[in-house]
């Protein structure tokens, strides 16, 4: 029933020609290792039409949708990861999978407090999944720093963020929404930039950022033209001793601080235009993106000489490559737009624990690889027509294929505490894939002047998991010419992982990480992989009132997300082991009760000065959460409320200042373990509100030259990490808020 691709080695021809060293190199490393709102741009000549556009075109009456301009990124520039920006919008922040804090400091974008793993991550409007190629551990999180630093910020053109019933059509993975990165589209005339970053801390225990990217783009021929880009980016590991105050003895290891990174991107892009109606894109890029480790160690509360010599070193690498072919068509009829998307990741990365108090920490010198590979076909056409009612109907398809071999993950012996049934004591498979194929269709009905209605249907087939059917409606009133009415409803699901699903998947306790309320048999328990797991499913709610009027912005939204079936690593033992070394339980991955997420987001945009606020502005949005548990405890680590404001000051044609402030709220830690008993003491710590200021600035000296600086956290608000929940008993103090930090760009034009 399903295709079969064997497109390993897919030619990604763009990069082929630009950089034929990069395979090498890689292979060069690894034996090394072995052994030891849009706003178009000078040039621009797509209209945005042309383009994917999702925010535009997909559920325009939702209120769940914000867009974050090249402008936006320019004025506000991000310190290495684009999260540093998208976390400013409603709904947003950034957080672990669990409460665990146990990978504190690499947060990733969680959108309604759904956690990171329901957020979809898209670059042109095409599913990026290397963190999947990180293995879940058993509290559900993953060492991994997301998918939201493959593309240099100088290459954004915008972000689009949806959230909610916005984001349902997206299929699996979208339940808490979906960031769509946009790129610069190639120009008509031959252009290019070179640009410079540079974010310096005051204290001496932060890591400092160096930032160089390149673009050109431009006709090669008629009808033909291209686009070229690249990046080197590094940040540098905070040192080993900025936590130092959380150590609980001399002797220990303090609590680790934020990880150093290195990334090196290439992207390449062809567009040729067939005709009037038709345009054919090929892209190809490659990025090696490495960390600096800073002494991490999971959920190990003493840390040990290796991590110690380890610091400052790189001991994770992340080799992706990814290649597309879009076609898209403006009929007579209609639209539409054919897309084959590949992607594959090599994850590289010394060895961390499978069992008891070492899992998910660096434990032995020896380096393996897990091997990623992410296959996409798309399809969908869009009709206008007239049928009692105007309308537009769109018609799409999607087939998503997954392959995973992730030979270490699956070695943790099984004879410890009693053999597996149905498990022999050798080698297990290490490959798993699975498969899904999705039809959808809506249409954007116009039942009179003020009042359009979208119904949807997004149906999946997925090889292991059986049918799944997420109905959609969303509708949006115009009450008035300045005030509009807008409310959606929507099922979304998400297929289990690669991980949770393979049974070859096994971890291992002597008995102090088994439940607590099972009875130590003498033999351990086991975490097993469920291949009969049920896919998470989640109706998402929302409604809203908007006003808009003179540069006027204002509009409030409830949402609610009924969250069904959450995977997670079980508690109650599904069968016990057998052999001679004392009886062990066997515990599985398995289906949580229902979780309530919900609400309120906000904003607020005042013009102060100038036609429409062009000159002086206030903007302002907020999220206040209302739930965010599962039986009294909380998904993940987020505030209770977040404000985000600035003032931004066009002071002259060249010259534009902002300040802005972000306003968190408290935050709670969960009351229960891993093991399901009950945290105490300092574990139980809640993290208190606090309040950080930035002011920018951006000065254009002439069309070629322009120059921007800043001070982030101005007045020095810093916030150290005490440990997670497993060393330290931290509570929700699990990451590090870096302190003031001074920056300074610049970007030649030509």
């Amino acid at each position: 029933m399903y295709l079969r691709f064997r497109l390993a080695h897919l030619p990604l021809a763009l990069l082929a020609v630009s950089s034929p060293s990069l395979e090498a190199e890689e292979a060069a490393e690894e034996g090394a290792r072995d052994s030891g709102a849009y706003q178009e741009g000078e040039g621009s000549v797509l209209a945005l039409d042309d383009v994917l556009v999702t925010a535009e075109r997909e559920l325009k009456q939702a209120p769940g949708v914000s867009i974050i301009t090249a402008d936006d990124i320019r004025k506000r520039p991000p310190v290495n990861d684009l999260s540093d920006i998208i976390r400013k919008m409603p709904g947003v922040n950034l957080t672990g999978n669990s409460a665990s804090g146990q990978y504190g400091n690499n947060r990733q974008i969680d959108i309604r407090g759904m956690g990171p793993e329901n957020t979809l991550i898209l670059i042109d409007g095409k599913p990026v999944r290397s963190r999947n190629s990180v293995r879940m551990g058993r509290s559900g999180e993953r060492n991994t720093r997301g998918d939201t630093n493959w593309v240099p910020a100088e290459l954004v053109e915008r972000i689009e963020v949806l959230r909610g019933p916005a984001a349902a059509r997206y299929g699996s993975g979208a339940a808490g929404g979906v960031v769509n990165i946009i790129t610069k589209a190639p120009t008509e005339k031959m252009h290019g930039s070179l640009s410079w970053y540079a974010n310096s801390p005051e204290s001496e225990y932060e890591g400092q950022t160096r930032r160089y990217s390149f673009s050109l783009t431009g006709p090669m021929v008629e009808g033909l033209s291209y686009r070229l880009s690249g990046n080197l980016n590094k940040t540098d590991a905070d040192d080993p001793g900025l936590n130092s105050a959380y150590a609980t003895e001399t002797t220990i290891t303090p609590p680790a601080g934020k990880e150093g990174v290195r990334n090196r991107d290439l992207n390449g892009l062809l567009r040729w235009d067939l005709n009037a109606q038709q345009t054919l894109e090929v892209e190809g890029s490659y990025s090696r993106q490495g960390n600096i480790y800073a002494g991490d160690r999971a959920v190990s509360s003493t840390g040990s000489a290796l991590l110690n010599e380890l610091i400052g070193r790189e001991t994770n690498i992340m080799y992706r490559r990814a290649g597309s072919i879009t076609h898209r068509g403006n009929w007579d009829w209609g639209s539409s737009q054919l897309v084959f998307s590949y992607e594959n990741t090599r994850n590289r990365r010394l060895n961390e624990g499978l069992a008891g108090g070492s899992e998910g920490s660096i434990n032995v010198g020896d380096m393996s690889t897990s091997e990623y590979d992410n296959y996409a076909l798309s399809g969908e056409v869009s009709i206008p027509f007239t049928f009692g009612f105007s309308q537009v109907a769109t018609l799409g398809f999607e087939y998503t294929k997954e392959v995973l071999d992730d030979p270490y993950s699956v070695t943790q012996s099984t004879t410890n505490g009693g053999a597996l049934p149905g498990t022999g004591s050798g080698p297990r498979d290490s490959e798993a894939t699975n498969e899904n194929i999705a039809f959808f269709t809506e249409s954007n009905i116009h039942l009179t002047e003020r009042w359009t209605l979208t119904p949807g249907l997004h149906f999946d087939n997925h090889t292991q998991f059986g049918s799944n059917w997420s109905p959609s409606l969303n509708t949006s009133y115009q009450l008035t010419d300045a005030v509009t009415v807008k409310g959606g409803l929507a099922r979304a699901f998400k297929a289990p992982n690669l991980y949770q699903s393979n049974t070859n998947y096994i971890y291992y306790t002597m008995g102090n990480g088994c439940p607590v309320d099972s009875p130590n048999l003498g033999g351990g328990c086991y975490v097993q992989g469920n291949d009969s797991l049920d896919a998470e499913k989640s109706w998402n709610f929302e409604l809203g009132v908007a006003y808009e009027q003179a540069g006027w912005n204002a509009g409030v939204t409830y949402f609610r997300n009924e969250y069904e079936d959450k995977i997670e690593a079980g508690l109650n033992p599904t069968g016990l082991t057998e052999g001679t070394a004392g009886t062990g339980q066997i515990l599985m991955w398995e289906n949580a009760p229902k979780t309530v997420v919900a609400g309120w987001e906000g904003t607020l945009n005042v013009p102060l000065m100038g036609f429409e606020g062009d000159i002086l502005s206030w903007n302002t949005n907020f999220t206040y959460m209302i739930e965010n548990k599962k039986t009294g405890e909380p998904l993940s680590v987020i505030p209770k409320f977040t404000v985000n404001s600035m003032l931004d000051w066009q002071a002259s044609a060249a010259l534009n200042l902002t300040l802005s402030m972000t306003l968190y709220g408290y935050q709670d830690p969960r009351r229960l373990s891993g093991t399901g008993a009950a945290e105490s003491g300092d574990a139980l710590k809640q993290r208190g509100g606090y309040t950080l200021w930035a002011i920018n600035g951006n000065y254009e000296l002439d069309k070629n030259w322009s120059f921007g600086a800043g001070i982030n956290n101005l007045f020095d608000k810093e916030l150290k990490r005490e440990g997670t929940n497993s060393s330290n008993g931290a509570g929700a103090a699990s990451y590090n808020e870096p302190g003031r930090a001074y920056y300074a760009s610049a970007k030649f034009s030509f």
